[in-house]
């Protein structure tokens, strides 16, 4: 997969993705999210990749294994680069969704979310009543994505030096939560620069207000690029 940032376009219509996109002269890797798939459906993912960017699929699917493996098989006729699931489905749920996936696509990446970055430690210990760390909550879901066969996971950039240390190099680690320095943290806790997230270990990371919310989107897409391409990486 291309290393660009992976911009989230966190839209509501057709409309506005396009207008959004027909600003770059560039192909890019875009996300798209809940939010604008079930307002758009398959076709919208045409007329992207018609305009010959990558596409990050980010539905998060949660569901019974059968269930999740079936709808893998769904998306895997559909024309994107990386899909993903809910870690918290369990070890039988993504080794499904990895099958199905399989059955009729070997090159799309399959990818678990481990905690959202909305997610402080506090909910981590009173909501989801984990009461181990943050850290050690993360590195046991990307440690099962492993054994189910994924490709990587979804983390935030504070963990990604232990999930490589644990789970390898090649082993994915995309990361949202990025915002640039002096940018507001909007409803995201566990955040960092683009510098600071490739210096931890980030494979990929995702970006979204602070480029589609932008004044002047296609700068602050080649700002936040040349951040986070250029950063030295341990």
């Amino acid at each position: 997969m291309r290393q660009d940032p992976i911009i989230a376009l966190d839209f509501a219509t057709e409309a506005e993705v396009m207008s959004f996109l027909a600003q770059f002269d560039e192909p890019l890797f875009v996300k798209i999210g809940m939010e604008l798939f079930y307002q758009t459906g398959p076709a919208l993912i045409d007329q992207i990749k018609a305009l010959g960017h990558d596409i990050f699929l980010d539905l998060k699917l949660h569901d019974i294994p059968n269930t999740v493996g079936k709808a893998m098989e769904g998306l895997a006729k559909l024309n994107v680069d990386l899909v993903n699931v809910h870690a918290a489905g369990g070890t039988v749920m993504m080794q499904r969704a990895v099958e199905g996936l399989r059955r009729h696509n070997k090159d799309i990446k399959i990818i678990a979310v481990t905690q959202l970055t909305s997610t402080s430690e506090q909910q981590l210990h009173d909501e989801q009543n984990i009461q181990t760390s943050m850290e050690k909550a993360v590195l046991n879901y990307a440690q099962l994505a492993k054994q189910a066969g994924l490709d990587g996971v979804v983390c935030s950039p504070l963990e990604t030096a232990m999930i490589r240390e644990h789970c390898g190099a090649d082993f994915l680690k995309v990361t949202p939560g990025i915002r640039p320095a002096n940018s507001a943290k909007d409803d995201q806790q566990r955040i960092t620069t683009p510098e600071q997230a490739r210096q931890l270990g980030s494979t990929h990371i995702v970006v979204g207000r602070p480029i589609t919310q932008s004044d002047h989107p296609v700068q602050s897409y080649h700002q936040i690029k040349e951040s986070w391409l250029n950063a030295c990486q341990n």
